[in-house]
């Protein structure tokens, strides 16, 4: 994965394009990143399949899939690792492949993997990151993004030494340093602690205030604490792209948790109708799917006929978790 970080980098080495070009180019443009019509082939292996998306500037985007659902591949097309097979990406409104010099100072990125040198201490390992950038005054630069990432106390170790939460940061930490307009964040949190993975959200929250960030991740709970918009994929095409409070409203069952004085008979479900299934939770709790809202009420009746007080009835709103699984099937 080393080899990943050389390649996306070593180009700014060797050239730059001219200022006055750059500025025309990157002024005013409203979206950071898009995608038409993009497919990726291996032999007889689609990997994606005319995918079209849009992330306008400033936005925080969860792009989400199962296992082999094209993400990583979509990402590596947009950082200009891999060419599509066909179709168009452009960040920053420059076509990745016209411009591939100028569109990867723009962007940020950490792969799955962390490339990291290991055996180089982590003040070190930035210096050297900064140097392929040539970033002007990068003592104080580097200086900033320590500080940032939360690693003061850890910059004079070596990598090798740290956990994996503070390789991530590091990680974080090149990826940010020459202060690029787009984040692209593959699979962040993998394999951190609950502890680790607060911390590591609470970091993408801040820096997401200021820049664009597209992050892949399976874990639901993280879109929802820190994204306001998802995109699923599966198989390699998009099934859903809504914001998180738009893909919960719209895929919206009527789920009922309700509570008696005593435990119900068989027959008191089957006197309503529009009942789906039930999940019997304790002895007199349930969990209720309904065909509809109007359900509520005929349970409240019943409940009334058959002398078996009602002591609690509470809506439940579907999981984020849920509605991917549904999606993804």
């Amino acid at each position: 994965m080393i080899l990943y970080l050389i390649l996306f980098l070593r180009n700014l080495i060797d050239e730059k394009e001219d200022s006055t070009t750059i500025t025309i180019l990157a002024q005013n443009y409203l979206m950071s990143i898009q995608v038409q019509q993009v497919s990726k082939v291996y032999g007889a292996q689609k990997a994606l399949d005319q995918i079209s998306f849009e992330i306008n500037k400033g936005e925080i985007v969860g792009f989400l899939g199962p296992n082999g659902a094209g993400k990583s591949t979509m990402m590596k097309i947009i950082c200009g690792y891999l060419p599509p097979s066909t179709g168009q990406v452009s960040v920053c409104d420059l076509p990745v492949y016209e411009h591939e010099l100028l569109v990867k100072q723009k962007i940020g990125y950490l792969p799955e993997h962390n490339p990291l040198y290991l055996d180089q201490y982590v003040k070190e390992f930035l210096d050297f990151i900064a140097d392929i950038h040539q970033i002007p005054n990068k003592k104080e630069r580097i200086a900033e993004v320590i500080g940032l990432t939360g690693l003061s106390l850890e910059q004079n170790k070596k990598i090798s030494a740290l956990s994996k939460g503070y390789r991530q940061r590091v990680g974080i930490a090149q990826a940010i340093i020459h202060d690029p307009e787009v984040l692209i964040l593959d699979e962040p949190t993998t394999g951190l602690d609950p502890n680790q993975i607060v911390e590591i959200r609470q970091l993408i929250q801040k820096i997401g205030a200021e820049k664009t960030v597209m992050l892949s991740t399976h874990i639901m709970q993280e879109v929802e604490a820190i994204c306001s918009r998802a995109i699923i994929v599966n198989r390699g095409q998009v099934v859903a792209d809504q914001s998180v409070q738009d893909l919960k409203n719209n895929n919206q069952k009527f789920i009922f948790e309700i509570e008696f004085e005593k435990p119900c008979s068989k027959e008191f479900f089957l006197s309503i109708k529009g009942i789906l299934f039930i999940d019997q939770l304790a002895a007199d709790k349930y969990c209720i799917h309904c065909e509809n809202e109007n359900v509520r009420k005929a349970i409240v009746e019943e409940s009334l006929k058959s002398n078996n007080l009602l002591t609690q009835i509470t809506r439940k709103g579907e999981s984020l978790e849920h509605i991917f699984q549904q999606l993804t099937k």
